[in-house]
């Protein structure tokens, strides 16, 4: 059979996800993995969710709802917005596909920091638009070089807060800056996967910005804080209008009965929330005293994982730590050749991870 695909299809890097651990444990012949690469909530899903997911295993039969309407209407009351504000997503990076179907054609252009979360850029070319790379600026999205990186082709800026690999964060006041430093028709996506972690009261929180006249969408997802990520729902914030051309887009019935439940629950779980922001915060609190105690350099973070300095080979480190039945990511694909990414997981997998780490490292 001879395919004959369009050049920008052929362009894309196919996105690789962290090793599950049912491979792992195949390939290596090992009982006990533990997967610290994937950023997910080491506690599970919220209990509450599950109980939603079991009461709706019976409506299988059935359609879901296509608009989501409890849902959207719920998250309306939960951060006071409109509903006609609010996408649902089969997780965050659908509305990102959804976005860059709506908004960019051949000749186009995206900007995005780099590095930070691939589907930015594999969506952008599946556009057949070009993305442009903006180097960080001290593990950190350089703000003044994004906007400098804006020309009249420019139709989408993507933005992280806090950021993926790195887990740093911007201000409001930056944000406010860089908003009137580029022309107010480009649309700003501000992804905010990790927005729960964050304890830095400096962080911007782009949803005052997200329901104004200007084109800003903030990105959220029920993956991480709340537990969900193996059922895939994520939402989008944005002016109406645009809300609405997405729906256009959108493919219909995209967000699942038994994930609509599961996220209607979730949000009522205060206790599951809590205790994940918990664990999450000491365990960081431990990695560092530990890293420290080790010498080896780490960024600090405001989400939860962490990009940590082995000195050596990320890719090898990383089959190091396979070997020892640990699942960790490493950072070369991401322009760190001598980082890995970490993410935190419950107390005894913390300290898996840094005896692991002391005996790779001696």
């Amino acid at each position: 059979m001879k395919l004959s695909p369009p050049e920008y299809v052929l362009s894309v890097k196919p996105y690789v996800p962290g090793k599950p651990m049912e491979e792992l444990e195949r390939d290596y012949g090992i009982t006990d993995s533990i997967k610290l690469a994937s950023n997910e909530n080491p506690l599970g899903p919220s209990p509450m969710a599950l109980d939603a997911i079991r009461d709706a295993l019976g409506g299988l039969n059935r359609y879901p709802d296509g608009s989501c309407y409890s849902l959207v209407r719920k998250l309306s009351d939960r951060l006071g917005i409109s509903p006609d504000t609010i996408v649902l997503g089969n997780g965050s990076d659908d509305i990102i596909g959804m976005l860059t179907r709506a908004l960019l054609r051949p000749g186009d252009e995206a900007v995005m920091a780099q590095p930070s979360f691939a589907m930015y850029d594999i969506m952008t070319r599946l556009s057949g638009a070009k993305p442009v790379y903006v180097p960080l600026a001290r593990m950190s999205v350089d703000l003044d070089a994004m906007a400098a990186a804006v020309t009249s082709r420019t139709r989408l800026v993507f933005l992280t807060n806090p950021n993926n690999p790195t887990g740093s964060i911007f201000s409001e006041d930056a944000f406010i800056s860089f908003l009137g430093s580029i022309s107010s028709d480009i649309v700003v996506v501000v992804d905010e996967a990790y927005i729960e972690f964050v304890r830095d009261p400096a962080c911007a929180h782009a949803i005052t910005f997200a329901a104004g006249e200007r084109p800003v969408v903030v990105l959220r997802t029920f993956s991480k804080a709340f537990g969900l990520a193996g059922i895939r729902i994520g939402y989008g914030v944005m002016p109406a209008e645009l809300a609405l051309l997405l729906n256009r887009v959108r493919q219909p019935f995209n967000v699942n009965s038994l994930a609509q439940a599961a996220a209607m629950a979730a949000m009522d779980d205060d206790r599951f929330l809590n205790r994940t922001l918990e664990v999450v915060h000491n365990g960081l609190e431990y990695l560092y005293e530990e890293l420290d105690r080790m010498g080896i350099a780490y960024v600090p973070t405001q989400a939860n994982f962490l990009l940590v300095a082995v000195r050596r080979d990320a890719d090898e480190v990383f089959e190091e730590f396979l070997r020892r039945g640990v699942i960790v990511r490493s950072m070369s694909s991401y322009g760190y050749p001598s980082h890995i990414r970490v993410t935190v997981g419950l107390p005894e997998e913390n300290a898996r991870f840094i005896s692991v780490l002391k005996d790779i490292m001696q």
